[in-house]
């Protein structure tokens, strides 16, 4: 009885503290998915900007809203617009993980976008870097 209820609390615990940050996926050659963690629904977003064989990277805010993503070069608004100072990323699209996004914490205005760069021919390896999104600015 004790598994039961426990493996309950973990299923139901789960729908309250979804994590909605992870709502949106924007990827490939404009396309994306909405995951509506209320009701189970998954929704095909065809309105994405990218244009990427490979990695990319999308936040959203605790009640599911697009905020940005990115290929890892470029960081596009809920809008899909490219952002204010938001090109030059030191990450390449051809990058397996091209970029990952991560919020600052106790700060829900800030967030980090951690790139990493491939070499292919003479390109320059720019390596790990970091950029920060202050999203009271856009």
């Amino acid at each position: 009885m004790k598994k039961i209820l426990l493996i309950l609390t973990l299923v139901f615990s789960s729908y309250i503290f979804a994590q909605n940050e992870a709502s949106n996926w924007y990827f490939g050659f404009g396309a994306g998915i909405q995951f509506d963690v209320g009701t189970g629904v998954v929704t095909s977003l065809d309105d994405g900007v990218l244009s990427t064989n490979e990695g990319s990277t999308t936040i959203s805010d605790s009640d599911g809203n697009l905020l940005f993503y990115t290929d890892g070069s470029t960081v596009y608004n809920s809008q899909h617009n490219v952002m204010a100072n938001g090109t030059g990323l030191f990450g390449d699209p051809s990058s397996t993980q091209s970029a990952l996004i991560v919020p600052k914490p106790l700060d829900d205005n800030i967030y980090y976008i951690f790139t990493v760069d491939t070499t292919i021919g003479n390109d320059p390896d720019f390596g790990f870097n970091y950029s920060e999104v202050d999203m009271t600015l856009d």
